[in-house]
């Protein structure tokens, strides 16, 4: 980040760089405050590559998701580069336009996204299925490789819960209690619901 801010005047730079670090100590407990800070560098360094990235995910977690694609779609512009996609995507699905989602997910396949950031626009793209009632087809585009209970990765459970919860849509109730039951395995730090969901999707005395 400092890199990118070397090009303002060296005031300018140590008052942006304090409103972005703020903006990210805040992002996941006081959202709204922090997208206030990421605006505030934004006023001042609107060409700056990575102060409209934490604009737009300031945005996103504040639930502001035209503002958010919009500075998202910037910051790409600018960094030539893939950006937050599995984000945008999400942002397209929230604005009520599943269709969108889906073909930034098809644009991705040409990009060389990290494996993690894979999986979430993955998830994302499922849930654009769903949202357009493609209940099948929502399941397929969680499988993969590393869709296998017997490894992990970071963000195994993650998308285990998310194959769980479109096979439940799916009305696969069997087949989606066994995956919430491997999510709470693999949800080493507890930040699903996975093992309720099991529980609540079984057979009731």
């Amino acid at each position: 980040m400092k890199q990118e801010l070397r090009g303002l005047p060296k005031g300018l730079a140590e008052i942006v760089g304090r409103h972005l670090a703020a903006a990210g100590m805040l992002v996941d407990s006081e959202p709204e405050l922090a997208l206030e800070h990421a605006r505030y560098a934004r006023s001042k360094a609107a060409r700056v590559g990575v102060v409209r990235e934490a604009a737009g995910l300031a945005a996103y977690h504040a639930g502001e998701w035209a503002e958010a694609l919009s500075e998202l779609r910037a910051a790409r512009r600018m960094s030539h580069g893939a950006g937050h996609v599995a984000v945008m995507a999400d942002c397209e699905r929230a604005l009520g336009r599943p269709e969108r989602a889906i073909e930034l997910a098809r644009e991705a396949q040409s990009l060389k996204l990290d494996p993690e950031e894979a999986v979430e626009l993955r998830i994302v793209a499922a849930g654009a299925r769903r949202d357009m009632g493609q209940l099948d087809a929502a399941v397929v585009a969680l499988q993969g490789e590393d869709l296998d209970a017997k490894r992990r990765y970071p963000w195994s459970a993650r998308l285990f819960y998310a194959y769980a919860d479109n096979l439940a849509a799916a009305g696969r109730t069997e087949e989606a209690i066994r995956w919430f039951l491997n999510a709470a395995q693999a949800d080493d730090d507890n930040e699903t619901d996975a093992a309720e969901r099991a529980f609540e999707l079984g057979p009731q005395d």
